[in-house]
């Protein structure tokens, strides 16, 4: 099972206003591949404060209706686990963000996969590579 950072959820589903460098065309379309796969049944894990993440930032870059029909989308798929957190999670969350230098959702991405002894991450974000036990993967 790997953890699903919102980098790709965001990139996957937020459609550019403007015509983009390949790189980023590519990127999106790793996005795209990665959530067909979690549509058709992969097993994967995200958490509460990951899909809020998602939610505001597509609130705020789409419809609220778009916005409501993904995540209505997300919760019904049952092979996506949604990690609940605590504010002792996010707590050890702050420490590794200082310890590691990462974001702090990252950090906590990396505190809930420890306890889910997940080791792998689909997400863009490369503060993912600065973490030795993690194996970032975005294709």
């Amino acid at each position: 099972m790997r953890f699903v950072d919102a980098s790709v959820f965001l990139h996957a589903y937020l459609v550019p206003r403007k015509s983009l460098p390949l790189a980023i065309e590519t990127l999106k379309g790793n996005a795209r591949a990665i959530v067909k796969r979690v549509a058709e049944g992969e097993e994967v894990a995200t958490s509460l404060v990951h899909i809020s993440e998602v939610a505001n930032i597509l609130e705020a870059r789409t419809s609220l209706q778009i916005t409501v029909d993904i995540l209505s989308g997300l919760f019904a798929l049952r092979n996506l686990l949604v990690l609940q957190t605590s504010k002792a999670s996010y707590e050890s969350a702050v420490e590794d963000s200082r310890a590691y230098n990462i974001g702090v959702n990252d950090a906590l991405a990396f505190v809930l996969m420890k306890k889910e002894g997940i080791s792998e991450v689909y997400s863009f974000d490369k503060d993912f590579d600065k973490l030795k036990s993690v194996k970032r993967v975005a294709e």
